[in-house]
């Protein structure tokens, strides 16, 4: 193997090897990082975000951006915490109240990726605009709905164990992280729909003139991170038991840390969910790491940017080395 495939190998892989050093420091500086209880800790945390971080993996190979993110996680919450607050008084079951409380969430964040799209594509608005005039919107909305307070102790026992259950050692949350990414790796691996998103990214007139329904695509991408957000509210409501319009803030720049981290390029076109998972796995160590050592919560997000912006240094740096 000559010198350029060697550096190629350690630039494809450079955050999984970054990942293994800060493990092996970790092990040793502190003899309660590599326990079970604290890996699965790191799983369970990491998996609230991490599901939108399959979703927002997509819209950036597009070549898009949503900034709407963590107030569709509050909206969701509080619309589920409603329902099963107010519909049982009516007769309904509180089952079948929460059932249909995720439903309208769903609907509501289809409805979103809907607008988003449509905004971008047929008024040609910047997606970053377009997502943050949503976010200003739907915080607003989830704050009427749930008058400003948590709507707390609402929901049933099977809701709650999403957030909180255990398969033997392995928290739920963990497990729905795999189910995500595996289902994102399959979609962007093996269908015409994540060769489509790759292909817009890369060059969107191209894509339309090559027959690909550019429109379409990006409505699968914007819609499908809004209900990865309600899935992550799910969790997130289940495991706190209840709702609140505060819930989701500044989960953006941890989303988007992670998918850059991971090595999705912010221009597109470029990334995978494998990244974007060691991505994750990443930011959630170096997150851990640091409530071990008691780093001041402030150094923390020193911390954070830092890594962000190193990750687009060494983006930049893998594009010109295999230029």
């Amino acid at each position: 193997m000559n010198k350029n495939k060697v550096k190629n190998l350690v630039l494809d892989h450079i955050i999984e090897i970054l990942l293994i050093l800060l493990v092996i420091v970790m092990a040793i500086a502190s003899p309660n990082f590599l326990t079970v209880n604290n890996i699965m800790n790191i799983l369970r945390n990491q998996a609230l975000k991490g599901v939108i971080a399959f979703g927002m993996t997509m819209v950036i190979i597009a070549g898009q951006i949503d900034l709407s993110i963590g107030s569709q996680v509050a909206l969701a919450g509080v619309i589920i915490a409603r329902f099963c607050r107010d519909l049982p008084a009516s007769g309904m079951s509180l089952t079948a109240a929460c059932l249909l409380g995720i439903l309208v969430a769903i609907i509501i964040a289809v409805l979103m990726g809907f607008i988003h799209a449509f905004a971008q594509h047929k008024f040609g608005m910047p997606a970053f605009i377009v997502t943050l005039a949503t976010l200003n919107a739907m915080y607003g909305l989830a704050g009427m709905i749930c008058g400003g307070f948590p709507i707390a102790n609402v929901f049933p026992q099977w809701f709650l164990n999403i957030g909180v259950g255990r398969v033997a050692v392995v928290p739920v949350p963990a497990i729905i992280l795999i189910v995500v990414f595996l289902i994102a790796h399959f979609v962007m691996t093996y269908t015409t729909t994540g060769r489509s998103i790759y292909a817009i990214g890369g060059n969107t007139e191209a894509a339309r003139l090559s027959g690909i329904r550019v429109f379409k695509t990006k409505i699968v991408v914007f819609a499908s991170v809004q209900v990865m957000c309600v899935l992550s509210a799910i969790m997130h409501s289940a495991q706190v038991a209840s709702g609140s319009y505060s819930f989701g803030k500044g989960w953006e720049v941890d989303v988007i840390s992670s998918v850059v981290v991971g090595g999705t390029s912010m221009a597109g076109g470029i990334g995978k969910p494998w990244g974007t998972l060691m991505g994750v796995l990443f930011m959630g160590v170096v997150i851990n790491a640091m409530t071990i050592l008691n780093v001041d919560i402030y150094a923390q997000y020193v911390v954070r940017g830092c890594i962000m912006a190193f990750a687009v240094l060494m983006a930049t740096f893998q594009s010109k080395a295999k230029a």
